[in-house]
């Protein structure tokens, strides 16, 4: 099967990105070095094409009550122009996916969800439909630019009259941006850098993409890839599906409980309350490597007398703290922040201190 090109896919291969395959999409992984473009964002300002995320749109008398049966967050909670993270959990105890609702209204949602999971996701939901609320997949109609960094705010407000600074965290305004109606204008984004995420239907993408980085110019805008989409989530300590979280893999052991809100019923809830009251057997913990060695994803990790005692989920070279990063699950009781162990980094242990998160 051929991988998806995403609309401005011959926009990224004039500015000169690196292009892979990436959950059954073609997407720029880099244009400069991931290290370059990861400083952009966190010093500076970048723009990353997630066009590859799907959309769906929850709508009618039901919509809530469906929301309310496949996420475990509380989103009764939500206010129209509010989003929520949630998960879908399944019914083995791990997650179908992790993602955004927003709320419009009481009777129109919008459910983001991740590229590769898209077909999976939507089957799950349509499954579990049985309130009838009206799903239309809309993920073929837009296109998502996440601007991202401390310079975001001031570079979007010079193409819009949107007050933009009233946008709280996790909130959204549908409005006229860099001269285009409707765009979903979200504060919301996966870098820890600050910034909106723009929504835009795919006939106006490029319009936008350039407005962008016109008014971008004089902020040293540059376009970053997913290999410093990656590097930034991680020093945040962010879950990224199929490493952090999985079909086998529960919300409450990913450290995710204060998405699991057990004031509803949804599915799976009663044996993921059973597992809070029992207790989880393994946790997901982040840890910097003390000294040399970069970790990577499965790479095993030890206690101090050698003996494995889980696997790297993610791992990177840190670009803002120059040191090696990750994260991983280990039994629970061998937890503790501040405890050393050992990452096996080419056949070598290498000490690391298990830490908080976020890194920074």
């Amino acid at each position: 099967m051929e991988n998806i090109r995403i609309p401005l896919h011959e926009v990224h291969k004039a500015l000169g990105a690196r292009i892979i395959p990436f959950g059954g999409f073609e997407m720029p992984v880099r244009y400069s070095s991931d290290k370059e473009e990861h400083l952009a964002v966190r010093n500076g300002v970048g723009v990353f094409d997630v066009s590859h995320m799907g959309e769906f749109l929850v709508e009618g008398p039901n919509a809530l009550e469906l929301i309310q049966k496949i996420t475990s967050n509380d989103a009764a909670k939500l206010i129209d122009g509010q989003a929520q993270y949630s998960c879908l959990p399944n019914n083995e105890g791990g997650i179908v996916d992790d993602l955004i609702v927003y709320k419009f209204s009481l009777e129109k949602y919008m459910l983001v969800v991740n590229a590769s999971n898209i077909e999976k996701d939507w089957l799950w939901i349509s499954e579990n439909n049985d309130m009838r609320a009206s799903l239309t997949n809309i993920s073929k109609d837009y296109c998502l630019f996440a601007v991202q960094g401390p310079k975001a705010l001031d570079l979007l407000q010079s193409i819009t009259e949107v007050d933009l600074a009233k946008i709280k965290f996790y909130h959204f305004y549908e409005g006229k941006l860099g001269g285009i109606d409707e765009v979903i204008i979200s504060a919301t984004g996966y870098t820890g850098a600050g910034g909106f995420e723009l929504y835009v239907r795919n006939e106006q993408a490029e319009a936008l993409w350039n407005k962008i980085f016109h008014a971008g110019a004089q902020y040293d805008i540059k376009p970053i890839g997913l290999g410093a989409r990656d590097t930034l989530r991680l020093e945040m300590g962010y879950c990224l599906y199929g490493n952090e979280i999985d079909d086998k893999t529960s919300p409450l052991e990913a450290g995710l409980g204060w998405i699991t809100k057990f004031s509803k019923s949804f599915i799976n809830s009663k044996a993921l309350a059973l597992q809070k009251e029992n207790g989880i057997q393994k946790k997901l913990i982040a840890f910097e490597i003390d000294g040399k060695g970069i970790p990577r994803h499965d790479y095993p990790i030890m206690n101090l007398e050698g003996v494995i005692i889980g696997k790297v989920t993610s791992g990177t070279m840190s670009p803002s703290l120059n040191k090696g990063i990750g994260m991983g699950y280990i039994p629970v009781g061998d937890h503790q922040i501040g405890r050393s162990i050992f990452i096996e980094i080419r056949h070598k242990k290498v000490p690391a201190i298990i830490c908080k998160t976020p890194f920074l």
